[in-house]
């Protein structure tokens, strides 16, 4: 549970790493990268989607 708060933190702040730490070198780590640079809301929803699914 404790990790989950931490990931949801790195999600808004930075979601590339959240999605990093979540998946590490997966295909969904570069589509956040690639969700985070078109838009920082995309990205931010794409992490949080990893981290709850």
């Amino acid at each position: 549970m404790d990790n989950k708060i931490v990931l949801v933190i790195l999600a808004i702040l930075l979601p590339p790493v959240s999605a990093f730490l979540k998946v590490g070198t997966d295909k969904n780590f570069f589509i956040n990268i690639i969700l985070t640079l078109i838009g920082f809301v995309p990205g931010v929803i794409h992490a949080l989607w990893l981290i709850f699914r």
